[in-house]
């Protein structure tokens, strides 16, 4: 089983760019959004997508292979009166077809269900946003005050 603990590193690659690196040696490049690479806001709503697809994927997909699987997720970028930034109301739209035989009626029934449960509790990544996590900063191991 793998860890509960996770753990990325990022390595800046040239002045707004960097490469991300899992325990697994997996890539992702990113930047500040001035060329193609995905900025770490749309990699955040990548996230939140991909955790709720492959929860739904997962059960609907051992009954029958869909025909369409395409999911939208935006989010509004925000500023409170301190001018503090964040997203807000953020949204997942799963547009999911199946092939009209009993195999994929079977699976096209689970979506609302499985989508659901993914929804409100199996998916790590929106539920950690929904549940405001804190998050600390430390500089060289040492914590901020």
């Amino acid at each position: 089983m793998p860890s509960a603990t996770k753990k990325v590193s990022l390595v800046r690659r040239s002045e707004g760019h960097y490469t991300a690196t899992n325990a697994r040696g997996g890539q992702i490049r990113f930047g500040s959004g001035q060329d193609a690479e995905f900025t770490p806001v749309e990699l955040l709503l990548a996230a939140i997508g991909g955790c709720s697809s492959i929860d739904v994927d997962t059960v609907t997909s051992r009954r029958g292979e869909p025909t369409q699987f395409t999911v939208s997720v935006m989010g509004t970028k925000v500023s409170d009166e301190e001018g503090r930034a964040s997203l807000g109301d953020v949204s997942v739209d799963f547009q999911l077809s199946f092939p009209d035989t009993d195999e994929g009626r079977e699976a096209a029934g689970l979506v609302n269900r499985v989508v659901a449960m993914s929804r409100d509790k199996n998916c790590t990544v929106s539920r950690t946003v929904e549940a405001q996590t804190p998050v600390a900063f430390s500089v060289a191991g040492e914590p901020l005050d």
